[in-house]
């Protein structure tokens, strides 16, 4: 049987984010879509995208939405050999 390989975030035209919330809780690998990204903002509207998957997910969960602290890049992982 065939192995699946996955393809990289970025390949599929999204970059991953690690945010940091006001109450030290974190949440890696947030998907955003990579063409809102750049120009003179910068990675700003990711914190805009972030923030809406938080409130529906804050609306479906009946729990109140998060405040965030940071946002950054996840780091890109580099498969090894080992890797499965």
């Amino acid at each position: 049987m065939a192995k699946r390989t996955k393809s990289k975030p970025q390949e599929r035209g999204s970059v991953l984010f690690d945010v940091l919330y006001e109450d030290d809780s974190r949440a890696s690998n947030r998907r955003v879509p990579m063409e809102i990204l750049g120009g003179l903002d910068g990675d700003e509207p990711a914190r805009e995208v972030i923030e809406e998957q938080d409130r529906t997910i804050a609306e479906k969960s009946g729990r109140p939405m998060r405040a965030i602290k940071s946002l950054t890049r996840s780091p890109i992982r580099v498969q090894t050999a080992n890797d499965d």
